[in-house]
Formats: structure tokens, C-alpha cells, sequence
């Protein structure tokens, strides 16, 4: 009974939970029937706009953007009520056709009456109707049409165009150092019509374009294997391609299948193929990078998706079902706009919408009878004004394009998409790994590149089924230590060696990736170098190698490397001995502002010591005196070492002191530290002007024995002398230049015809001068080193480069070229890849010190060296090479100076202000003080010299300098020890000196 009673309870509790089911479903299903048949008398009522849609029915695209347009219109009409206008769409098939398309657009505009045309899908469609519209003053909007090319007033472009995606693909280039780019596109207004501002970007990007591979819409598969394996064979690694999605897919599919998605390789698509990526099933695509349109994946878009999902399965059940794409999101967005737009129109206009005057023109033609819309100008206008919020992010028109706020990055990795980064165009433009930072620009996430590789492509390869490159070498006659090329007469093989050989093949050998090669004599090339580079320009070389010199007007047709040895131009001439000498020849070592300043030098020092020293008893004599005692004493200095003995006869005979003979010694004795200090500096500095005079002036006399015969130009140009150059030199127009004329020019091959000619002269059928440059100079002087110089200014060219490393199969087709540049950047691909690994590899070795070793294996001397007679220039030694010198000795002269007069005036402080207290004026103060001053420091005259029959001095003359001792010297001066630091000594105090300040 119990569970009977349980039975029952719960019966009536279900059947109570199902009768508030029912009761709930038929209320709400009574208010959405309510809803409906209220949105359906809104809509009976309101005015119908005509709106026309072109799509292609047949393709999987077609059908899905039909779908999306039909959602659009559903959930436009299902959230806005109260609607005067309402939007009746008519569909058409374009048939995958331009010309499908127009009778669509004709039936439409002529039986139809639309005010508006959504559609069609593709560019080249699109250019035909857009044309039909702008006749008809219907708008014309289109949600897939992105060529820059298409422009009309009555067009309204719902989507990016594809010059926005330009440069972002210019920017990805630059940041990965690609310098070389393959555009692959449709022969089509969708692939034409981007194609002139990408080759623009890329060149400003210091890009190179050296192919463009233009497929026809229609390409069959053996079209596309074709064109790829030509593609295959070129050095280019880098393809940017740009084609409608089906034509892409195509692509990629036989390029996985020819080898082309293998590590080295770099695919870049557009918008066009990027925006399908995730409905391409199985995709054959690893590594490929796209850019297109960002679009957040909002709860919006995720809704729309499913709801997307459902409805496309219902309408198309044998289709295949996926996500709607970038295509189809436009779509919504589109119809959203012409919606919103329809229901601002005044519901009175449409009723003449319909109304229609005969157009100027044949009336008889379907064209003719179109007529002109008076509905489309204002439903144009409202369309531009229109700005909402879609499923793409915001939509706003701006000169009737939309204008996008990002590009997105992405990378196929298996079959998946990942998101790389983001472009946006702030600051011109920015690559960043997040939309929203400011710190990571230009960066961007790792990528997986064509065969699983994570380091980044080089963007170029040889060819492994290519040609060997062509290596053109000169033929020359002489200076073959530069290029020399031998035949084997047995085997009749070529051999090829020399310096600029070897430097190449050190060269080749440091690249990362083997190159092939075969050096090719080049005949006459010994006439003109202009016409051996001129052969890579007509490729019959890839590259010429050999002593080939940079030079801006080659530079025009041909690319060099970064050069391999220096160069310039210069002169050698013969040299003449010349043993006159002049009677001022010792004056020349030394500038005269340097013997001046000599001079200076050793007043400021001799009177430095003559204020410090006129106690010394080894300056006797009246203040004349000992500045003659000083003055002898420094100059001496400068001829005489310390610790050597001579004698000479006294000064001090000649002013009128008795004449004695003193030792060296005895008037080298200082008595105060300062003074010390201040010779000992002033010995250096003597001992170092000394020694440079003697080498200078040595230098001198052995120079002027051997003088240049010529030392400038214009010397050649009075006389009219002859003057050398090397066979097939540029040199030549270089003279020409000078003003020498071309009857005074002699080629020669060898060195040995240089010396030959120049010892020769002009008047025995010789040359006075040979021009050439440097490297060959360097050499000719080394093997003769003494008869010849090197004279005159070095005119300074680029040096030795290798031409133009350009493989035989990277050509450019230039009647494609859609450019405005010169034509001399038109008419030769400049831009090798090879060229910058070259001179990469040309610096490691340069740096490695290879290269010296091969120029010292070849000229038998190091780098950078000359001959010994390649510099006989001499020039006299001034003041600035020891100004050093001088500033160092004058500072601790008048260190010295000021430190012993600082001392004096604070030891006589007392002295001197009773003696300036007694006078008025200031120049009788001066006297006073002065006056002080000599009568303080004031030493006996000239002792009288008194000797006895013996030859000895008397008990009262001056004891001999080598009796004194160092303690009674120091003792007669103010800064020694004693006086300074413990007072006057004893002998001091009984000097008339020291009586004098008793008195005082």
C-alpha cells in the first residue's frame, strides 16, 4: 500500500510538471506568432528597396555568401521593428564569369529596377558591373573585390583593399633580410592590380623583384608545373603569391608535390587565399605565412558561426559544412549596411524609384535602356554615412573603401593556424607579436618554415640543376702577379692563377654553400677594362674576376663586391742625385716658429734660475754678471752632457770680472730643489730637441741628394712631356681629363717597359712620368727601388672589386616592369644575392689576415707597405710635434718661479711692507720694493783673485768650487733646508746679508 501510495503521488507530480511544460510552450509560442504576424504587417506595409545579388551559384564560395546574406537580412529585420523601408534581394549567377556577371547586372538594373547591387565576388566580375552601375547611378556594393584598381563614384568597396596588405608584406620582407622577391599572380583585375605598389614598397625596402611569374586565370595543372619548375631553377627562394583562393590552392598543391615546401623555400600569401586557410582540408601548406584582415574572435562572431553552421548544412545538405570565412563575415556586414541605409530612405522616394528617363545614347541596346536611378544617389549616400559595429569589427567607409584597423600574421603549422604577430599601421607601420603592446615592436613569434625548419631562410640558393657560373678573367701582358693565364700546349687546359685569383678562391671557399664555377679568358680584354664588365651587362660572363677596379660609371650596369685591396692613382717618376747644399741648410730641420720658441724656452728658464739662484757663490758678479753666468749655464745644457769635464774661459773676464778658469762641474751646482727640478725637466726636454734635430737634419742632407725630375701635373703640362700609362687602364681618361692630350700618352705593359721609358725621358723617346694605380706602383717600386719615386697627390678611387655575381638564370622580364625609375636601374637586375655574402666572406678573410698572406705570397711584401723609395718627401720638424714638450717645461719654470717668490714675500713680508709704507706713488712703490729685494738677495761682486807665488789662493779670495761642500752651498740659499726649515746657519749669519737684517 505504501509504495502504491509513493506511485500515485509521483503521478501526479509529473503530470502537474507537464501541464506547466504545455502551458509555458503554448505562451510563448502564442507571443512569437504574435511577433511574427506583427513583423510581417511592418513589413507588408513598409516599402520594398530593391536590392540586387551577384554570386557565383556553382562554387562552394558562392553558395556560403548567400547564406550569410540571407542571416543578415533575417536578423537585420528580426531586431528592428517599426520599418517604413524594407530590403527585397534579389538573387543572379554570375556563372564564374565577367560576362555572366553583366547580363546579371543589366537584368537587374532593366527588369529588376534595383536600387542597389551587392556583388559579385571577384574583381574582374566586379570591373564590368561596377562600369553597368556608374552608367545607371547605382551603387554598386561589393564584399570580395579588393583590386586598388577598381574606382567609380557609385562603388562602394565593404571590404579592405589589397594595398592595405602592402605594407605589411614589405615589412615582413625587411624583418627577415629576404633581399630578393618572386611575385606569383593571376592575369587578372585581382592580380594585376596590387601588383605596381608591391614592386614600389619592396624597392623602398632595398628589395629586389627579379621575376614575375603572371599565371592565367584559366591555368591548367600542366600550366602551373610549368611555371613552378621554372621557379624551381631560379636562385629566388622567397614567393609572394596572389591569386583567388581556388588558383592558390592549386599552387601550393603542386608546389608540395615538385619539392617547393622544403626548408629554403618561403611562401607569402595575400588576403585572398590567407582568409580560407581554415577550410582548406588537409592543407598541403606547412610553413606558409599569410596576412589578412584581424578579426576578433568575439561571442558575436562564435554565435553567428554555429548559427552559420546550422543553416548552411539546411540550405545545402550536400555541401560540405565549415566555418564561414573573412568572405562571409563581409557579407553579413555588407547587407547589414545596405539594410541600415534602406531604412533612413524617405518611404515616398521609392515610389518613384521605378521611374526612369531614356539615357543619352542608342536606345535599341539593352545598355541603352537602362535609364537612371533616382533612388541610387540617395541610398548611396546613406550607405557611406552608415557606421555600426559588425562581425569584422568597426564599420566605417572613408572615400568608399572600408578601412581596416589590423593585419594579422599567420603561420600554417600542419593543419593548424597559428597567429605570428600583427601589422598595424601606427607610425607607418609596426609589426608586433600582440595587438594591444607598445613594447615588442617589430617582433614577432617564432615560425615554422617549409620543411618543419625553425631558422629562418636565407631566401636564395644555388640551384642544384642550374648552370656553373661563368668567371670572366682578363688576358693581361704584364703585372701578371695580378691575373696570369697559361694554356697547356699538350693538353690545350687553361690554367688561371694570380694574387686576384687567389683572393677569389680564398673568397669562395668561406661561403656556407658551394658554388660552381669555370674561369673564361676574356679576349682583348687588355684594350679596355669598360669592355670586360661590359660583358656581364651582356651576359656572356655571370662575373669577371681579376684586377678590375670600382667605378661609378660600371656601377650603372654591373654590381661589385666590397673591394679586396685598396687602390688609387697616382705618378712615379725618375729621381736625379742633387749634392748642393745651402749656407742655411742647418736652419732647416726646425721650423722658424720652432727655433723661436727654443729661443723662449731657454730665456724663461735662464731667468728662472738667475731670480732662484743669484746667492749661489757660482754666480758671482753684479745682476748682468749672473745673468750671463745663468744664460751660459743653460745653453750649455743643450751641448754639453752632466758629469763631463771642460774648460772654457770664464765669463765673467768679459764684464769685467778677473778672468778664472772654472770646470763644468762647478757651475753645474745648484743650491735650491726648485731649480734642480726645473733643469732636470728642461735637460729632457733639451736632450730631446737635440737628438730629433740631429736625425732631422741628417735626414735632410741625405734626402737632398736625390730629387724628383717631376713633382707635380702641371710641371708635365708646361713642358709637354709624355707621359705612361698601363694597357687598357681607365687611367687614360683620366689624363685626358687633366688636360694631357692623347698624342702625349704612351701604353705600356710591363714594368719593365715603364723603367725603360722613364729612364729614357721624353727627348730620347720615352715618358717623364708614368700614371697608374697604386697596387701596380707598389709593385713596379719594389722591383726598382732606387731610381724611381712616387710623387704628386693620390687621386683615391674605390679599389679592387669582384663584378657583378649574377646567376645566369636571374633575369627580370622588363617589358613587364611597371616603373617610373631611370632607365639605367631599368635595363640590368642590379642586386645579386651574391654579392653581400661575397663581400662578407671578403671581410672574415680580410680579417682572418689571409689576404695579406696571399699579397705577401705574390708581391714579397706585407699589406699596406711601400717601397723604400716610394716616399723621398722630408719635412722640417715644428712646433706643434713638441709642443707637448714645451708646455711641461715652461709650467714647472714658472712652478718654480712663483713657488720661490711666493716664499720670499712671506719670509721678507715685513721688509717689504716698510718699504712700499715710505713711498706714494705706485712706480715709486715698485722702485722700492725692487730695491728691497736686490739689497735682501744682494751677494759680494767679483771677489778679487789673489794668489800666492804658488799659484794657490789667498786666506781672503773665494775657496775653489770643488772644496765647498753641498752643506755650505745650501746654506747661501733662502729654500734650502737649513734656512727655510730651521733658520740661518752659522756662515750665514757672518755674511753682510745677514748683518744687514741684524741691522734692520
Amino acid at each position: 500500500m505504501g509504495r502504491m501510495a509513493q506511485w500515485a503521488s509521483m503521478e501526479k507530480r509529473l503530470g502537474f510538471l507537464l501541464f506547466y511544460i504545455s502551458c509555458s510552450a503554448l505562451f510563448f509560442s502564442f507571443f512569437s506568432c504574435r511577433r511574427r504576424v506583427v513583423l510581417a504587417q511592418d513589413l507588408a506595409t513598409a516599402r520594398p528597396v530593391d536590392v540586387g545579388v551577384i554570386l557565383d551559384l556553382e562554387s562552394l564560395t558562392g553558395k556560403r555568401s548567400w547564406t550569410s546574406i540571407s542571416m543578415a537580412l533575417d536578423d537585420f529585420y528580426a531586431a528592428h521593428g517599426d520599418n517604413k523601408t524594407r530590403v527585397v534581394l534579389h538573387l543572379r549567377d554570375s556563372k564564374a564569369s565577367a560576362v555572366g556577371a553583366a547580363e546579371a547586372a543589366v537584368d537587374l538594373m532593366k527588369n529588376v529596377h534595383v536600387s542597389c547591387i551587392v556583388g559579385p565576388l571577384t574583381s574582374t566580375e566586379a570591373a564590368f558591373v561596377v562600369h553597368l552601375g556608374d552608367r545607371a547611378r547605382v551603387p554598386v556594393v561589393a564584399f570580395s573585390a579588393t583590386s586598388p584598381a577598381l574606382r567609380s563614384p557609385f562603388f562602394v568597396r565593404a571590404t579592405p583593399s589589397d594595398s592595405v596588405q602592402v605594407p605589411a608584406i614589405a615589412a615582413l620582407v625587411r624583418h627577415f633580410a629576404w633581399r630578393q622577391v618572386v611575385l606569383v599572380y593571376t592575369d587578372s583585375e585581382y592580380g594585376t592590380g596590387v601588383v605596381p605598389s608591391l614592386i614600389d614598397a619592396l624597392q623602398d625596402a632595398y628589395v629586389r623583384v627579379p621575376y614575375r611569374a603572371v599565371i592565367p586565370a584559366a591555368a591548367s595543372d600542366d600550366d602551373l608545373d610549368r611555371e613552378l619548375r621554372r621557379l624551381k631553377d631560379m636562385p629566388a627562394r622567397v614567393f609572394v603569391v596572389h591569386a583567388l583562393p581556388d588558383l592558390g590552392i592549386r599552387i601550393f598543391r603542386l608546389a608540395t608535390e615538385l619539392g617547393m615546401m622544403t626548408a629554403g623555400y618561403v611562401w607569402i600569401a595575400t588576403g585572398g587565399i590567407s582568409d580560407v586557410l581554415e577550410m582548406v582540408d588537409k592543407m598541403p601548406m606547412s610553413g606558409i605565412i599569410g596576412v589578412r584582415s584581424y578579426v576578433n574572435r568575439s561571442k558575436e562572431v562564435l554565435n553567428f558561426t554555429n548559427r552559420f553552421r546550422w543553416r548552411f548544412q539546411r540550405d545545402y545538405p550536400a555541401a560540405q559544412v565549415a566555418n564561414p570565412s573573412m568572405i562571409q563575415l563581409r557579407a553579413y556586414d555588407t547587407v547589414w549596411a545596405v539594410a541600415t541605409a534602406a531604412k533612413k530612405l524617405d518611404p515616398s522616394l521609392m515610389r518613384s524609384s521605378i521611374d526612369r528617363t531614356a539615357q543619352s545614347g542608342n536606345a535599341s541596346t539593352d545598355l541603352g535602356r537602362l535609364g537612371v536611378s533616382k533612388t541610387g544617389e540617395a541610398l548611396l549616400h546613406a550607405i557611406l554615412h552608415t557606421r555600426f559595429q559588425g562581425l569584422t569589427g568597426d564599420f566605417l567607409l572613408v572615400d568608399g573603401q572600408l578601412q581596416p584597423s589590423a593585419l594579422e600574421i599567420v603561420n600554417v603549422d600542419g593543419g593548424k593556424l597559428i597567429t605570428i604577430g600583427f601589422w598595424t599601421p601606427e607610425e607607418g607601420g609596426t609589426l608586433k607579436q600582440q595587438l594591444n603592446s607598445t613594447n615588442d615592436t617589430d617582433v614577432l613569434n617564432s615560425v615554422v618554415w617549409p620543411g618543419s625548419q625553425t631558422d629562418v631562410p636565407r631566401g636564395w640558393e644555388i640551384p642544384t640543376n642550374g648552370k656553373r657560373l661563368r668567371i670572366g678573367v682578363p688576358l693581361k701582358h704584364g703585372f701578371d702577379q695580378f691575373v696570369k693565364v697559361e694554356t697547356d700546349p699538350t693538353t690545350n687546359r687553361t690554367h688561371v692563377s694570380g694574387y686576384c685569383i687567389d683572393v677569389f678562391e680564398a673568397v669562395m671557399h668561406r661561403l656556407p654553400y658551394p658554388v660552381a664555377f669555370d674561369y673564361i679568358p676574356a679576349v682583348n680584354s687588355d684594350e679596355s677594362y669598360d669592355n670586360l664588365v661590359y660583358q656581364v651587362y651582356s651576359k656572356n660572363f655571370d662575373a669577371v674576376v681579376g684586377d678590375t677596379t670600382i667605378l661609378a660609371n660600371r656601377t650603372h650596369f654591373v654590381d661589385f663586391t666590397m673591394p679586396y685591396a685598396e687602390s688609387g692613382v697616382s705618378m712615379v717618376v725618375s729621381v736625379e742625385k742633387n749634392n748642393s747644399t745651402g749656407m742655411w741648410i742647418f736652419l732647416q730641420p726646425l721650423t722658424p716658429d720652432l727655433w723661436w720658441a727654443i729661443f723662449a724656452v731657454f730665456v724663461l728658464t735662464g731667468f728662472m734660475l738667475w731670480m732662484i739662484e743669484r746667492r749661489n757663490n757660482e754666480f758671482p758678479g753684479t745682476p748682468f754678471q749672473q745673468l750671463g753666468t745663468v744664460f751660459y749655464y743653460v745653453f750649455s745644457i743643450a751641448f754639453f752632457a752632466h758629469g763631463k769635464k771642460a774648460s772654457f774661459t770664464s765669463l765673467f773676464s768679459l764684464i769685467g770680472c778677473p778672468s778664472t778658469v772654472y770646470d763644468i762641474d762647478s757651475a753645474e751646482k745648484l743650491t735650491s730643489n726648485l731649480s734642480r727640478f726645473a733643469v732636470i725637466v728642461f735637460s729632457f726636454v733639451v736632450l730631446v730637441l737635440t737628438s730629433s734635430y740631429t736625425a732631422s737634419l741628417t735626414s735632410t742632407l741625405t734626402v737632398r741628394q736625390l730629387q724628383p725630375t717631376v713633382t707635380n701635373v702641371d710641371q708635365l703640362l708646361a713642358t709637354g712631356a709624355f707621359v705612361g700609362h698601363q694597357d687598357g687602364s681607365y687611367v687614360v681618361g683620366m689624363l685626358e681629363r687633366m688636360g694631357i692630350h692623347a698624342s702625349k700618352l704612351r701604353n705600356y705593359s710591363t714594368s719593365d717597359q715603364f723603367a725603360e721609358a722613364l729612364a729614357k725621358g721624353s727627348a730620347r723617346g720615352g715618358v717623364d712620368a708614368v700614371f697608374d694605380e697604386i697596387p701596380y706602383l707598389k709593385l713596379f717600386l719594389y722591383q726598382h727601388p732606387d731610381d724611381f719615386t712616387m710623387v704628386g697627390p693620390t687621386y683615391k678611387t674605390d679599389g679592387f672589386g669582384f663584378v657583378s655575381f649574377l646567376h645566369p638564370e636571374l633575369e627580370m622580364d622588363f617589358r613587364k616592369l611597371r616603373t617610373d625609375r631611370p632607365f639605367a636601374q631599368q635595363v640590368f637586375p642590379q642586386g645579386s644575392p651574391l654579392v653581400p655574402d661575397i663581400s662578407r666572406a671578403i671581410l672574415n678573410a680580410t680579417e682572418a689576415r689571409e689576404l695579406a698572406l696571399i699579397e705577401s705570397k705574390w708581391f714579397g711584401f706585407p699589406k699596406n707597405s711601400t717601397s723604400k723609395s716610394s716616399d723621398r718627401s722630408s719635412s722640417s720638424l715644428a712646433l706643434h710635434d713638441f709642443a707637448g714638450l714645451f708646455v711641461i717645461t715652461g709650467l714647472v719654470s714658472a712652478a718654480a718661479l712663483i713657488i720661490f717668490l711666493a716664499r720670499f714675500i712671506y719670509v721678507e713680508r715685513n721688509g717689504l711692507q716698510e718699504a712700499a709704507s715710505t713711498e706714494t706713488t705706485l712706480w715709486r712703490k715698485t722702485v722700492a720694493l725692487l730695491k728691497h729685494y736686490h739689497d735682501v738677495e744682494e751677494t759680494p761682486s767679483c771677489p778679487t783673485s789673489k794668489r800666492d807665488e804658488n799659484g794657490a789662493l789667498g786666506g781672503d779670495q773665494i775657496p775653489a768650487t770643488g772644496s765647498q761642500s753641498p752643506e755650505s752651498i745650501s746654506n747661501h740659499s733662502l729654500f734650502s733646508a737649513a734656512s727655510g726649515e730651521e733658520g740661518a746657519s752659522s756662515s750665514e749669519l757672518n755674511s753682510p746679508m745677514a748683518e744687514s737684517r741684524e741691522a734692520r
